[in-house]
């Protein structure tokens, strides 16, 4: 059995940066172990799996799966999924995704990039003295969680952010989630330092779900958007996730939707030959 095979950097402006993702079209569900097993094979932050839908409000169905775990919501490969069905048929100008448990996420074309719609999850104060003691965060401002499995810890600055160096197995221990550090970024600044030049900051770790540092997260911005919009005192604004591949994202709060804007670069094609 040959499957599409499509990897792209997503949330990025060249190749090698941003966040990758595989998305892998299917004409029907394969069994969860299957998919699971190929997502493990790829060893990626995110595979991608797209199956015509036929609800009247979507086009595909989309799952997505890291290499040890399905997820929630993922944005980054939603946006991969996005630029790949878009990009093989240019008459179209968005497509919409049906999931499991995120409803239905829209990706449009804009400029030379594309929008991507998200709910908004708001996190909630909440205390998270476990991970902040497994990040040795010694200065922080907020901490607050999503029920979907996201712990937000603010810190005073970026220069805390970028210089944070966490023992991953001690952050696993604190418990299944998303773990965001973010602080202010600063959006008059130079730019000699990559990312400075931006209104918010942050890094995400996820080794309880194979992977470490995940590069650029969309979802993350999911429940960072409504936190930053209130605090700024504004619906627009711009973000740079400081990992070491780095990816800015373009963040608009619209009601109960989260706007994300960004890029991506196709990198590999192929098939993946399943036994």
């Amino acid at each position: 059995m040959r499957i599409p095979f499509t990897q792209v950097d997503a949330f990025a402006d060249a190749p090698f940066t941003g966040n990758p993702a595989a998305v892998m079209p299917l004409s029907a569900w394969l069994a969860d172990d299957v998919l699971q097993r190929i997502a493990e094979e790829n060893n990626l932050s995110e595979t991608a799996f797209i199956v015509p839908s036929a609800a009247d409000d979507a086009d595909f169905d989309l799952r997505w799966f890291t290499p040890t775990a399905e997820v929630a919501l993922c944005g980054h490969a939603t946006l991969a999924s996005g630029h790949v069905v878009l990009s093989s048929d240019t008459a179209l100008s968005r497509v919409r995704f049906a999931t499991r448990q995120a409803g239905v996420l829209e990706v449009a074309r804009v400029d030379d990039g594309y929008a991507l719609a998200l709910p908004a999850w708001g996190p909630d104060a909440a205390d998270l003295t476990p991970y902040v003691e497994a990040l040795a965060l010694d200065a922080v401002e907020a901490t607050l969680w999503h029920e979907k499995g996201y712990a937000l810890i603010v810190v005073p600055d970026a220069a805390t952010v970028r210089a944070l160096d966490p023992d991953q197995r001690a952050v696993k221990a604190a418990g299944q989630a998303v773990v965001i550090v973010t602080a202010p970024g600063d959006a008059t600044a130079s730019g000699t330092t990559k990312g400075d030049a931006t209104d918010v900051v942050s890094r995400v770790f996820t080794p309880a779900y194979g992977i470490d540092e995940d590069p650029v997260t969309g979802s993350a911005h999911a429940v960072m958007v409504p936190y930053w919009a209130k605090r700024l005192g504004r619906d627009r604004f711009t973000a740079f996730q400081a990992s070491a591949r780095g990816g800015h994202v373009a963040c608009r709060l619209d009601g109960d939707r989260v706007v994300l804007g960004g890029r991506c670069v196709t990198v590999i094609e192929g098939a993946f030959l399943l036994p």
